[in-house]
């Protein structure tokens, strides 16, 4: 489990392709203080280490995993946002995160603000899944806040620490990003279904 709150970028170093599955190889700071069969979150995929060599870790992701998630995207130089699990006795920042990515969205605008960054996300509604008018969503692992709700589109504000410390500050109009809905929301919306 994750709170949404990114520790760090990581760049990845290597991409390898064994059968249906890619190894990623990544550096970051937190690099040597990871252990083989940690799980950490990448872009809002929980994976789990396979591998450690110094400041570099290797993750492995499975075509269920590519398929549905932008990892399939990375490639060598790729920044990606790192988080290691929640511990249980330390405070839940951002909000519950499973790291159990539910579809991908594509960024329809970036707009500059005095001070801040509007994003605007457009997403499949076929899966059921909702947002409310300031209620969380994890975009590529980060644990936001939706503004300007609709029925497949979503707003965020982010702040500057975030755009700086995040990759958000890479992701362009066209870009495709991982996205984990609330999910109280997501049981809630299934008892009402039922």
């Amino acid at each position: 489990m994750f709170t949404g709150i990114i520790e760090t970028l990581g760049t990845v170093e290597a991409v390898r392709k064994e059968q249906d599955n890619v190894h990623f190889t990544v550096t970051s700071e937190i690099g040597q203080e990871l252990k083989i069969d940690q799980s950490v979150s990448h872009n809002g995929v929980c994976l789990t280490v396979v591998a450690l060599d110094a400041d570099t870790h290797t993750v492995t992701a499975i075509q269920e995993t590519l398929d549905k998630t932008n990892l399939g995207e990375l490639e060598v130089g790729s920044r990606v946002n790192l988080e290691r699990c929640m511990q249980m006795n330390g405070r839940l920042d951002g909000h519950i995160v499973q790291g159990h990515v539910d579809q991908t969205a594509v960024c329809v605008k970036k707009e500059e603000l005095e001070g801040s960054w509007e994003y605007r996300f457009k997403y499949d509604a076929a899966g059921g899944n909702v947002t409310v008018e300031k209620g969380s969503i994890c975009v590529n692992g980060i644990s936001l806040t939706v503004v300007n709700s609709s029925a497949d589109e979503f707003s965020v504000f982010i702040i500057p620490y975030t755009h700086e410390h995040t990759n958000l500050n890479s992701v362009e109009v066209g870009s495709t990003v991982n996205l984990e809905f609330d999910i109280i929301g997501k049981y809630v919306a299934r008892l009402l279904n039922k």
